[in-house]
């Protein structure tokens, strides 16, 4: 969250799929990836807030529909989310690191790469996120920010993909950092499921995907937690800052029908 929007390239197909939950050092994952896959990296959380429209619509309709309750909506979803991540290198984030069953299907080979942090500290981080991203005005200052506006579906959407998975959302809990991983070891083949702390740098993921370590470049290190804060406010800002101009420009409608 709060890094750029990332655009697709023709071309590029997905290499890696980032099972890491929230919180897991994603933002800084992405960028090592964009720098040793020489491409665009899908980081969910930038891409539906910061990107066009159909970034965050497509994902709420994927949402709506999960689990899927016929074939029908199962080929539905497989095409939206082929659609969001195609010319991309990698995905990483929610909600796909909750969709990983999807997203093998569709990129049979890239390997399956699940960020680690220590559990304790993961809770704690999720429950500032989570109280940036429920304030119960939200809905309303960002009605006329585009994206934004529907900012409050998007997070019911991941709520209740939360509560089907791992049978609870907020606030996050031990137990569903556990439960994801032991889906992930229960689903993904060993020989194509990768555990990696980002605090350990280039060289275990280098030798995960087989590729030489970047020469002279250090592994990025984003500060996630304070570009979620600034990025908070910075979209209120800009919600109350439209209110404004929609108010004024009422009142100002108002009164020149008033003086006829």
């Amino acid at each position: 969250m709060g890094q750029q929007y990332s655009h697709p390239q023709p071309g590029k197909k997905l290499q890696v799929i980032g099972a890491g939950l929230p919180r897991t050092g994603t933002t800084s994952f992405g960028r090592a990836l964009e720098i040793l896959l020489d491409g665009p990296v899908y980081h969910g959380g930038t891409q539906v807030t910061l990107g066009p429209e159909v970034e965050i619509k497509s994902w709420i309709k994927v949402l709506s529909c999960y689990p899927p309750k016929s074939e029908a909506e199962h080929r539905q979803n497989l095409e939206l989310i082929r659609q969001r991540t195609d010319g991309f290198s990698a995905i990483t984030d929610s909600p796909g690191c909750s969709m990983v069953a999807e997203l093998m299907t569709l990129y049979p080979d890239a390997k399956v790469v699940c960020t680690t942090r220590d559990v304790d500290s993961w809770v704690k981080s999720m429950a500032v996120v989570a109280s940036a991203s429920t304030k119960w005005f939200l809905r309303i200052v960002l009605l006329p920010v585009p994206s934004m506006r529907h900012f409050n579906d998007y997070i019911e959407g991941l709520r209740e993909q939360w509560i089907n998975i791992y049978g609870e959302a907020e606030p996050a809990t031990a137990q569903i950092y556990q439960r994801h991983y032991n889906w992930l070891k229960d689903n993904v083949p060993a020989d194509r499921l990768v555990m990696l702390d980002v605090k350990d740098g280039w060289e275990p993921l280098c030798r995960a995907l087989e590729l030489p370590i970047p020469e002279g470049i250090e592994f990025p290190r984003i500060n996630d937690s304070k570009a979620i804060e600034e990025f908070s406010k910075q979209q209120i800002m800009r919600g109350l800052k439209r209110w404004c101009l929609i108010l004024s420009t009422l009142g100002a409608v108002g009164f020149a029908l008033l003086r006829r």
